[in-house]
């Protein structure tokens, strides 16, 4: 769980940010993972929104939460995980239906050219790599956790990111040999990614929901139903999300 100076500090900017022309933004607290996917749909979005701004807070889902529950102005919550939302569901912070709009997978990351050599999840417990993981209560972490188990190895790992995406960072500039992502990662990442069997692991469902007394619900709501249509699920494609 993230310090509580830290989850403060955040609701602060956020309130702060928000605290002008709030008819005109839409704020959406959304996993890492999506950066880039959320990026191209804010282009869509905005173009049949005239006047309208989608003003992102990227992070890893277990921070968002944190956030949120301690009363941060966002319009729309999108989580990397169900179970994470589902807390802030019996929180009573959520407005309307919460639905899943997207599913990813894990998959190993290397840098480009693979210098390592890296072949699978058996090398993470070699003590000469180094090699990385999401923090274990961020989806990604979890996930990739568990995975482990099924496959009856114990990783070492040099670190343990707060988010996917800082993980990603590091993999890219080679100061990792390894770390497990998303499959979307790797697709927009620069780096190289092993695939690992279905077999050994979950989906990632991505579920997003309006919150409660939101500083605009009514372009809340617009976001949301742009979120699940057609268009933003051929876009979520593009970006290789699956459909949910």
């Amino acid at each position: 769980m993230a310090k509580p100076s830290t989850v403060l500090a955040a609701v602060l900017l956020l309130a702060a940010c928000g605290s002008a022309d709030s008819e005109n933004q839409i704020r959406v607290s959304a996993a890492s993972s999506l950066t880039a996917s959320f990026g191209s749909l804010e282009e869509v979005f905005e173009a049949a929104h005239p006047g309208m701004d989608v003003v992102f807070n990227f992070g890893g889902s277990s921070l968002l939460r944190e956030q949120i529950l301690a009363g941060a102005p966002i319009d729309v919550f999108a989580s990397a995980s169900t179970e994470i939302m589902d807390e802030v569901q019996s929180a009573g912070l959520t407005e309307g239906e919460v639905g899943v709009f997207a599913r990813n997978q894990i998959e190993i990351a290397v840098p480009e050219g693979n210098p390592a050599g890296i072949r699978g999840l058996k090398d993470f417990e070699r003590d000469e790599l180094f090699v990385g993981l999401c923090a274990a209560e961020v989806p990604c972490g979890r996930l990739a956790r568990e995975t482990f188990e099924l496959a009856g190895i114990d990783p070492l790992p040099d670190t343990n990111e707060p988010n996917v995406r800082s993980l990603l960072t590091k993999i890219e500039a080679g100061e990792l040999d390894a770390g497990v992502v998303y499959a979307t990662d790797v697709i927009e990442g620069d780096v190289d990614g092993i695939p690992i069997s279905p077999d050994l692991q979950s989906n990632a469902l991505y579920p997003a929901s309006r919150i409660v007394d939101s500083p605009n619900p009514a372009g809340g709501d617009d976001f949301m139903t742009f979120l699940f249509s057609d268009e933003a699920k051929a876009i979520l494609l593009n970006h290789g999300f699956q459909s949910p």
